[in-house]
């Protein structure tokens, strides 16, 4: 069932938890994931009672990346259809980079490839300091085309260039200073702990400003010197969440030393 090979519940209080279940082949994508993964994005981003996103893969690797055999198979296709699946797959991607509420992805094992992908696209990646990453594509004749804006926006330009060439795995540790992850955990208790703790820390913050915040990233990132549109569309954000219904609730909160109305 395509219900399976992708977990999806709400928790009361407004988180969602997307879980990879395909333990047997480390959580790989074929096409019937990345086509459950892009369903669930879409129901999410609909959703006004789901505030955080928490996504983890069951078994002994977070991901594989890319399932071999269903690469292969899609290679044996004429382009049309080649390019179909490819197409799915970076618009699953994308859906999850552009979700309005904050992504938490939690790592361990393996996070190869696709699965480097998906936790770069994320938000907040917090991995257990016994995970390898690793960009194979290349040792398969392959590129990380479809992850790569994630990816290098992740790490920059000049470590991607390194990975993505040779492929080589490289330690937690490693992704964390590079900027592929935000926080290490020593084991899987403490991985779900800090999971939880950031999960807090996010379900403090107001829904509609975290949407915008997380826009507001993608509309500045990578200027140096923000020109007239730029300046007016960030004096216009301020402006406007100044006004919004949550930002004279979180002012008046403050104010009245109590919890705003999205903190439960």
């Amino acid at each position: 069932m395509s219900q399976d090979i992708v977990l999806f519940d709400v928790e009361p209080r407004g988180v969602a938890r997307v879980t990879l279940n395909r333990p047997e082949v480390h959580n790989a994508f074929n096409a019937q994931v990345i086509e459950r993964l892009g369903a669930i994005w879409d129901e999410i981003a609909g959703r006004r009672d789901i505030r955080v996103v928490l996504i983890k893969g069951n078994g002994k690797s977070f991901s594989a990346g890319g399932d071999l055999d269903w690469m292969r198979k899609s290679g044996q296709q004429d382009r049309a259809a080649n390019l179909a699946e490819t197409i799915v797959l970076a618009g699953m991607l994308k859906k999850l980079n552009e979700l309005p509420q904050a992504t938490v992805t939690l790592v361990h094992g393996n996070c190869m490839a696709g699965g480097t992908g998906l936790a770069a696209t994320s938000d907040i990646v917090i991995a257990s300091v016994e995970t390898k990453f690793a960009l194979t594509e290349v040792r398969l004749g392959l590129t990380p085309a479809t992850i790569s804006p994630y990816v290098v926006a992740a790490i920059g330009p000049r470590q991607a260039r390194r990975y993505f060439l040779t492929a080589e795995r490289f330690e937690a540790p490693d992704a964390h200073r590079i900027g592929l992850v935000h926080e290490l955990a020593k084991d899987a208790e403490e991985l779900a702990a800090k999971g939880e703790a950031m999960v807090q820390a996010l379900l403090l913050g107001a829904p509609e400003a975290i949407a915008e915040s997380k826009k507001l990233v993608r509309n500045v990132a990578h200027v140096t010197s923000p020109d007239e549109a730029l300046m007016r569309y960030t004096a216009e954000n301020i402006a406007d969440r100044r006004a919004s219904a949550e930002g004279q609730e979180g002012l008046a909160a403050f104010f009245a030393k109590r919890k705003p109305n999205w903190v439960g």
